[in-house]
């Protein structure tokens, strides 16, 4: 028997890549029902039919709500009856946020916060927050947004503290390899059409985590998260060109031509980093480290603003942070196993049948 046994979960932003992958990983087991909360209804539709195909006899575990998150009436209607709810619903390409940072704004913040206020309005159990490493020391619209979020969430967990009929936790989670609109799924179909891979910066370097592992992470911050934690789960990272030449070196087993593939330098884009950083200093000198994890407690002083500036912490000039240069660092070899646990890879390859069109390349 799970946590998960006859509790209905709510996914909100369920249609897209990490909505995916909590259904793959929760459709079979005792769960008693998944709601998906989206304002995309092509996608909803999508989704509906795929399931009813791949999952006849578990598809009607799954249901349906057209909202947004911006809107806190139609997140009320779906938080009906819910136990648990993973709150994935974001703005998160990072180029039209920098254009758009009020649109960001909106659906990040303003969203996330009215689906807290919504669930602990409705006696919901557990709400597990997903962020990413651009929240960190954030240069961009979209990890401003992302990065108060977090402070959205942890400040509602502050205020609910522990005991509360409700606990809101955060995580921050690295690049998740081939999730929608990410670079894998583009370079790939720049192989395949024959054309040059497009890199900003070969020596830029990104945590790499399947989907999977994001997954592993929210349910280890669901079962382990006390009110306005934050939790990171520790992974290995590369540098763009090594993660170039493994996709040539992977594809080349479809077609040799494939590996000789021209790579093409364009510069850094608007609002990017050259490393993330997924736990920042002032993070890690709390940080409980917990195995594959860390946790990051809340910071639990009040508005009394003499600790702020009497008392202060000698040990963080020797404290550095969690980031992508100076993480486990994957070579050509490794890259590509991370690489083939991707399905679309495998799919691509032949090894598994293709469960999602041929030119859909995502997870």
């Amino acid at each position: 028997m799970s946590i998960f046994k006859d509790k209905v979960l709510l996914i909100t932003g369920g249609t897209g890549s990490f909505g995916n992958a909590v259904l793959r990983r929760f459709l079979d087991s005792d769960i008693k029902e998944i709601r998906i909360f989206s304002r995309d209804e092509k996608k909803q539709d999508d989704m509906r039919h795929h399931l009813q195909a791949a999952y006849p006899k578990v598809a009607q575990k799954v249901k349906f709500y057209i909202g947004n998150v911006r809107n806190r009436e139609s997140v009320d209607v779906a938080m009906r009856n819910v136990d648990y709810v993973f709150a994935a619903a974001a703005l998160k390409q990072v180029p039209s946020c920098e254009f758009f940072p009020m649109e960001a704004t909106m659906t990040n913040v303003v969203g996330t916060n009215n689906v807290l206020l919504s669930a602990i309005e409705h006696g919901v159990k557990n709400v597990v927050v997903l962020s990413t490493d651009k929240a960190a020391y954030p240069i961009n619209a979209m990890g401003i947004s992302k990065a108060l979020m977090e402070k959205v969430a942890i400040a509602k967990g502050r205020e609910l503290g522990e005991g509360a009929g409700t606990t809101i936790c955060c995580t921050r989670y690295g690049n998740v390899m081939a999730s929608r609109g990410s670079v894998i799924p583009l370079w790939v179909e720049q192989i395949m059409a024959g054309k040059p891979i497009t890199i900003t910066d070969p020596n830029m370097t990104r945590f790499m985590m399947t989907l999977d592992d994001a997954v592993d992470l929210v349910i280890y911050a669901f079962t382990h998260g006390h009110n306005g934690d934050l939790f990171v789960q520790k992974a290995p990272a590369a540098t763009l060109d090594v993660l170039a030449e493994a996709l040539k070196q992977i594809y080349s087993k479809m077609d040799p031509a494939y590996g000789q593939t021209e790579v093409k330098v364009i510069g850094t884009r608007h609002g990017e980093k050259l490393y993330e950083t997924l736990v920042t200093r002032e993070e890690m000198a709390k940080a409980i480290d917990m195995g594959n994890y860390y946790r990051i407690p809340c910071d639990n002083r009040d508005l009394n603003y003499d600790k702020f500036f009497s008392e202060g912490n000698e040990d963080m000039s020797r404290i550095e942070d969690y980031h992508s240069h100076n993480t486990g660092r994957l070579d050509v070899e490794g890259m590509k196993e991370q690489l083939m646990r991707l399905r679309f890879i495998q799919e691509d390859l032949g090894l598994i049948p293709r469960a999602k069109a041929r030119d859909i390349r995502s997870e």
